[in-house]
């Protein structure tokens, strides 16, 4: 029986940097922080939160999650936004109205 996905060669943390650095040079928006990684597979699966829009206060800035998807390199293969909401929401997985 022929392996059909090896491991990925970088790490989960090297993904997530990656991941971060591709989405901020893309976007030009800050990234808050890495929220999840997930090998696939192709590579990983990488969860970033970003702000979208600061405001003052602060708590009134809106925030937004995406997905990254690296190859098992660490270059960047996909990225798209999943959610859009405001920094004091309290319900950022539930509906997805506004999104």
């Amino acid at each position: 029986m022929a392996k059909n996905s090896e491991p990925p060669v970088v790490s989960a943390s090297e993904a997530g940097r990656a991941a971060l650095a591709h989405l901020e040079e893309l976007t030009s928006k800050t990234a808050q922080g890495v929220t999840s990684v997930e090998p696939t597979e192709d590579g990983w699966t990488v969860e970033i939160e970003v702000v979208e829009d600061r405001r003052i206060p602060s708590s009134a800035d809106m925030l937004a999650l995406y997905e990254v998807e690296i190859d098992m390199e660490g270059n960047l293969l996909a990225y798209r936004r999943t959610r859009r909401y405001g920094r004091g929401s309290s319900d950022i997985g539930g509906a997805r109205a506004g999104t």
